[in-house]
């Protein structure tokens, strides 16, 4: 159906409140889990469509619930820097611990969770570092490097995962040495999930949770 400029600017108008309420409610003091991702999206401005960051952060509250704390929109692309300022924002709006915080291998991401809430333990999702070793890989080999780095993250303890590392490198390094270095890089914010049993291992060790309310918001 065809609706005018004119509705969509009034039905944004009665909504408009509502959203600056829900943008800037109080939060919680603990979340256990924190999922924070950004996906790039196209706003329409002003006539005409521009490529934007939407960054997202997806809590599970101590009830067991989750819940969206906040979206935000920056022009530029997806940055430490920016989410400094939303960690910022999170925790002027009352949260003041965060247990494990799931993210991707953005550099300097880590650092700024840190300047803000620097008890909270960061865990990298192992897809995202899966994703980034298979860009140095041939398709011929592909099946046989995720089949070899599943050792190192189903692993049952640290010591474990660190021997199948060494393993992998033995074996692949001669052809694919970058593959073994980003995870050593990345080790500190890999093996956070060691401590914890299966079923935390299976939510925190990967960003699905969050990526499926991106999914929504795309066919928004």
């Amino acid at each position: 159906m065809e609706i005018s400029a004119g509705l969509v600017s009034e039905v944004t108008s009665a909504v408009m409140e509502e959203i600056k309420a829900w943008q800037h409610r109080p939060l919680e003091e603990i979340y256990p889990i924190l999922w924070l991702d950004g996906m790039r999206i196209k706003i329409r401005e002003e006539g005409r469509d521009t490529n934007q960051t939407l960054y997202l952060a997806l809590g599970v509250k101590q009830s067991g619930h989750k819940e969206v704390l906040g979206m935000w929109l920056s022009s530029g692309g997806e940055g430490a820097k920016f989410w400094l300022s939303v960690l910022n924002e999170i925790h002027h709006r009352g949260v003041e611990h965060i247990c494990i915080a799931c993210v991707d291998g953005l550099k300097g991401f880590p650092a700024a969770i840190e300047a803000v809430f620097p008890k909270t333990r960061v865990q990298l999702c192992i897809v995202h570092l899966i994703r980034n070793s298979l860009k140095f890989v041939s398709w011929k080999d592909r099946k046989s490097v995720v089949s070899d780095l599943k050792p190192i993250y189903q692993a049952a303890t640290v010591s474990e995962a660190e021997s199948a590392l060494t393993a992998f490198a033995e074996r692949w390094d001669g052809i694919y040495p970058t593959i073994s270095q980003i995870w050593l890089n990345h080790w500190d914010n890999i093996i956070p999930l060691f401590d914890y049993p299966a079923p935390i291992r299976r939510i925190i060790y990967t960003t699905n949770a969050i990526e499926a309310v991106n999914r929504s918001l795309r066919k928004v």
